[in-house]
């Protein structure tokens, strides 16, 4: 460790630590492929089952994307909803 870090108050972190908080912050805003991709993960499905259960808002997000596209395309006069 360098001298420097090790005169610190800063706790010791490993690189895999890094990995699993750079995972869920990028999965905030980046697309689940992407995401996969730069992991080196083989499949999305991975990416997800790992990290997916830190994003406790994701429902609620998607239930709002949802509903913001539904009333949407009622304003349009393109829906029976």
């Amino acid at each position: 460790m360098p001298r420097i870090i090790g005169k610190t108050t800063l706790p010791r972190i490993g690189f895999h630590d890094l990995r699993h908080t750079y995972a869920p912050q990028m999965l905030a805003g980046v697309h689940p492929k992407v995401a996969s991709e730069r992991l080196g993960h083989s499949t999305i499905g991975i990416t997800l089952d790992l990290y997916s259960h830190v994003m406790p808002g994701m429902h609620a997000d998607a239930a709002e994307e949802v509903d913001a596209a539904i009333r949407a395309a009622n304003s349009k006069g393109g829906g029976n909803a």
